[in-house]
């Protein structure tokens, strides 16, 4: 016997009608190089999405193309979020700080037609123009800022005039199949080169549903949310499409990112909700006291472990902690979110301060488990064994796009392996304590461990490098190099780093570099990561470097 009710697909389309035909009165606030702001309503944010829906019909952009986004935190970008799926192409937000190569290669891969750029980060976009191909038009988007001309090539489109040149779609949007793709974000976080994450329409929405709950950001009407979280970073966390799903209103940052300027934001529009990664909130912490920010109701952290004296040191200055949650590009990301439950109510404060340091526990719709890498069993729940985490959820990856990394990642019955390792007590509060993976997590974003050693190696001193992550008061984690030179020769850490400056991005530049006789290896010769880290376990950089 099946169920009567109707079967309609779970789409963006339907997150767009519903915020203007609702909340249409709602503004979205974006904040602007030049010291401005810009202020539009829904309902006008809403036309402008249709204009733009028409306009890459008009310039032939293929049914279901990657449109690429190379943007800050705007209205524009918010367009682009739901014009691009809800006329079935395909969302592909870039990074913005990647290394020249990585773009290139992620452009490449993904196949953009087009890509918005906004006026100030077109210097970094256009150098690599040439090794583009697939690239038909670059729009730019105006931010504020004041630059050189723009060049002289007809693949140049101006984004204002590209709107206002293009009627508004009529009608309604319709996306037939749920599973289509909507958007997609390429991981670093993984081994050798990117990796695309594709999101379907209905992973989308159920994600962005989740983030209306409770025990999650509980995004509602009454809310002015402020996402901080790039919005090429996994969509920002869904805040955009969960604030548009809930009808709050919106700020936006823009270019300028600093903790004083993110601050005068909040306070000045009132935000009750907003969220970063914790060197956002490091940063922020000594500013508190110069600000009204009673209005503020969450504040959400994530991207790599907040430290528990930073969360507490909220607490004490606000009268609330950082709410803690975990995901990765690949679980869309939200999986968990550490808010303290009817369980807990009995703890001390400190016991309490332990629970919002963990990353909580899973949504609903979202499975965890813990899987000893060595033997593939599952671990019990009793915060003394350790496993990888492995997700299976509705917005959970199942595999890469073109199925790169093959099955490393994925299980045979479907599950993610995440690189995480945690334990977790009996509620399922997950603890991180390590990485399967040698990588290094920085202000939220992943570094290499291996490229950033083989640029290293690339100098003709070196005879062997090994990169670890060190524990750094601000970033949380920064890279240390651990280097021997080739017999006979000698060689400086400044050296090193000049050398490493024109090959990898500045924020991969290492903050310590140790000289030593030799790296450790393991019985089949790996370098032994494990044993460097506890050669250097007291070792922490401090604050004012990087």
């Amino acid at each position: 016997m099946l169920g009567l009710m109707q079967d309609r697909p779970l789409a963006l389309p339907h997150m767009f009608h519903r915020a203007e035909q609702l909340f249409g009165h709602k503004e979205i606030i974006t904040a602007t190089a030049g010291g401005g702001e810009r202020r539009i309503t829904i309902a006008e944010w809403a036309v402008r999405v249709r204009r733009l829906a028409t306009a890459l019909d008009r310039l032939g952009i293929g049914a279901d193309a990657r449109v690429g986004t190379f943007c800050w935190n705007t209205a524009a970008h918010l367009e682009l979020y739901l014009a691009a799926p809800c006329t079935g192409r395909v969302l592909h937000t870039l990074n913005i700080r990647l290394f020249p190569d990585q773009l290139t290669y992620i452009v490449n891969h993904a196949e953009d037609e087009i890509i918005f750029v906004e006026r100030s980060l077109l210097g970094a976009l256009w150098p690599l123009a040439a090794k583009l191909p697939t690239v038909r038009y670059f729009v730019i988007i105006e931010d504020g800022t004041v630059g050189a001309d723009l060049p002289d090539d007809p693949r140049i489109l101006g984004y204002e005039r590209l709107l206002a040149e293009s009627e508004p779609f009529a009608g309604r949007f319709e996306i037939e199949d749920e599973n289509t793709a909507a958007a997609m974000c390429y991981t670093s976080g993984t081994t050798g080169n990117p990796k695309g994450v594709v999101y379907s329409h209905r992973s989308t929405m159920l994600h962005s549903l989740i983030s209306l709950t409770a025990d999650g950001p509980a995004l509602s009407e009454r809310d002015t949310v402020m996402p901080i979280v790039p919005m090429f970073h996994a969509n920002a966390w869904g805040l955009p499409y969960g604030c548009l799903l809930a009808g709050s209103t919106i700020v936006f940052p823009g270019p300028n990112m600093t903790p004083k300027a993110i601050l005068e934001l909040i306070a000045q529009h009132k935000v009750t909700l907003t969220g970063g990664v914790p060197t956002i909130w490091m940063g922020a912490l000594p500013l508190l006291d110069d600000y009204d920010l009673s209005h503020l109701r969450a504040l959400l952290c994530g991207g790599s472990a907040a430290p528990k004296a930073l969360s507490e040191a909220y607490r004490e200055k606000l009268g609330m902690p950082l709410l803690h949650a975990w995901g990765m590009t690949e679980t869309s990301p939200i999986a968990t979110a550490s808010t303290v439950r009817s369980h807990h109510a009995a703890m001390t404060e400190d016991q309490r301060a332990d629970v919002r340091a963990r990353q909580g526990q899973a949504f609903p719709l979202v499975d965890l488990r813990l899987v000893d890498p060595d033997t593939g069993e599952e671990v019990p729940w009793d915060d003394q064994h350790s496993g990888e985490i492995q997700a299976a959820g509705p917005w959970v990856a199942r595999e890469y796009y073109k199925g790169e990394g093959g099955g490393a990642q994925f299980t045979e019955d479907g599950w993610l392996r995440t690189g995480d390792v945690a334990t977790a007590d009996s509620y399922g509060f997950i603890r991180l304590v390590d990485r399967t993976k040698d990588l290094v997590k920085s202000g939220g974003e992943w570094i290499s461990s291996v490229e950033l050693e083989n640029e290293i190696m690339a100098h003709p001193k070196v005879a062997e490098a090994a990169v670890i992550a060190i524990p750094h008061q601000r970033w949380v984690e920064r890279p240390m190099a651990c280097v021997v030179t080739k017999p006979g020769e000698t060689l400086t850490a400044e050296e090193l780093l000049e050398f490493l400056r024109p090959r990898v991005a500045r924020w991969w530049l290492p903050d310590a570099v140790e000289f030593i006789d030799e790296i450790p290896k393991t019985s089949v010769g790996k370098f032994s990561k494990r044993q460097l880290r506890e050669k250097f376990a007291g070792y922490t950089l401090p604050e004012t470097s990087s």
